[in-house]
């Protein structure tokens, strides 16, 4: 009975639309400040954006973000929860109400202020292609990518939201194929990000199934691949970024080394399983890891399995700068459009300079790192432990 009053709730829920959850509260001008500042939060006009631009969310956010934008709309328009209590077979009106009660003490502006900061957010996740006719596609379709340029910034967001943003072998060609786009297109910067709660969970295991090929045919193609992806970072000649959206594992944290920025949200987590699976670091990061961490934290991550915070992920050096997961969105593209303004050459010819030195070193890395890999799939240990995993898997 539980499940199937749990189903029916949830059943109504989900056809509640974002708009009809603020409309019965109209807005009154007398309850906020006119002018925005640091101190005095967001201004009318603001507030009033960002009603608007739930409509102009593409996706449904799930219904527990949609109880948090409502219970926020009333808590800035109202204050806090004084109407009764729904009963308890008043699904929906119970949901909004709990949602709304649960703000306690917090205040209007502080209101107002989470409103403006995850709206906004929403509409940033979904990107510069959810924009209207300012955002352009880049040129190419992609099966596996969405690659959008606005404001000078050439975006690549990994897109199979349903596996967590798992590379396949064809993401992999696609990726290199984005980035070799947009190293010759007229942006500024280029972004790196995942579509929905994942940045990237890695290689998608599918990968090392066998098909019509034996195991070493298997290995070299891999490890050509691979070889080709690692260089087409190594060898990016605009400055790259890294807005890492959520959790991150295998080779989308190694490569983090290659990028000359990587922000990243607070929940999101950077996990590097490889002696789990049989298997060795890639992406440079047996040379990079060292160098900015220190050999023996290093060593943690990538001998040790040890999954990092976003928090622990910055204090080694890993990433750039953490943002609150309500402002993440909004504040680092922000920043982003900034730094598009700024002198595209002079950009480029800096990066050449700080990274030229190590070129040469990191191709080295990248062929060392390749070969050993070669070797570990066609081991028993590698084979043992990915069917192990497979046979884990099964059993959820």
């Amino acid at each position: 009975m539980a499940a199937v009053t749990l189903r029916c709730c949830s059943a109504m829920w989900s056809s509640v639309k974002l708009r009809s959850l603020i409309r019965v509260c109209p807005l009154s001008t007398r309850q906020l400040h006119t002018t925005a500042s640091a101190t005095m939060g967001v201004s009318v006009q603001q507030f009033e954006q960002a009603k608007n631009k739930l409509s102009s969310l593409q996706t449904d956010p799930g219904n527990q973000v949609k109880l948090k934008i409502y219970a926020l709309f009333k808590q800035a328009t109202q204050g806090p929860c004084t109407t009764p209590k729904p009963g308890m077979l008043d699904f929906v009106n119970k949901a909004k109400w709990d949602a709304w009660n649960s703000l306690g003490s917090v205040s209007q502006d502080d209101a107002r202020q989470q409103y403006c900061d995850l709206v906004g957010s929403l509409v940033a996740a979904e990107g510069p292609s959810s924009a209207p006719a300012a955002a352009k596609a880049a040129g190419t379709t992609y099966a596996t990518l969405l690659v959008t340029m606005e404001d000078d910034i050439t975006t690549i967001k990994l897109n199979r939201p349903g596996k967590k943003n798992a590379i396949t072998t064809q993401m992999y060609s696609e990726i290199i194929a984005a980035l070799e786009q947009a190293a010759k297109d007229d942006s500024v910067i280029t972004v790196l990000t995942g579509a929905g709660d994942f940045y990237c969970s890695g290689n998608d295991l599918n990968n090392f199934q066998l098909k019509d090929k034996g195991v070493e045919e298997m290995a070299r193609d891999g490890a050509e691949l691979l070889r080709k992806y690692v260089k087409a970072y190594i060898d990016f000649p605009k400055p790259l970024i890294a807005v890492v959206n959520g959790p991150a594992v295998g080779i989308s944290v190694t490569l983090l080394g290659l990028f000359d920025l990587v922000y990243a949200t607070e929940r999101a987590t950077f996990h590097t399983p490889f002696s789990q699976l049989g298997q060795s670091p890639e992406g440079c990061s047996s040379y990079i890891f060292p160098k900015i961490m220190g050999s023996a934290k290093a060593s943690e991550v990538l001998l040790f399995n040890k999954k990092l915070s976003a928090v622990q992920a910055c204090e080694l050096g890993l990433v750039t700068e953490v943002f609150p997961d309500n402002s993440f969105q909004t504040e680092v593209w922000g920043r982003l459009r900034s730094y598009a303004k700024l002198p595209r050459n002079s950009l480029a010819l800096s990066k050449q300079l700080i990274r030229s030195e190590e070129k040469q070193r990191l191709h080295a890395v990248n062929d060392a790192e390749v070969e050993r890999l070669m070797e570990r799939w066609t081991s028993d240990e590698c084979a043992n432990a990915i069917m192990t995993f497979f046979q884990a898997r099964a059993k959820l």
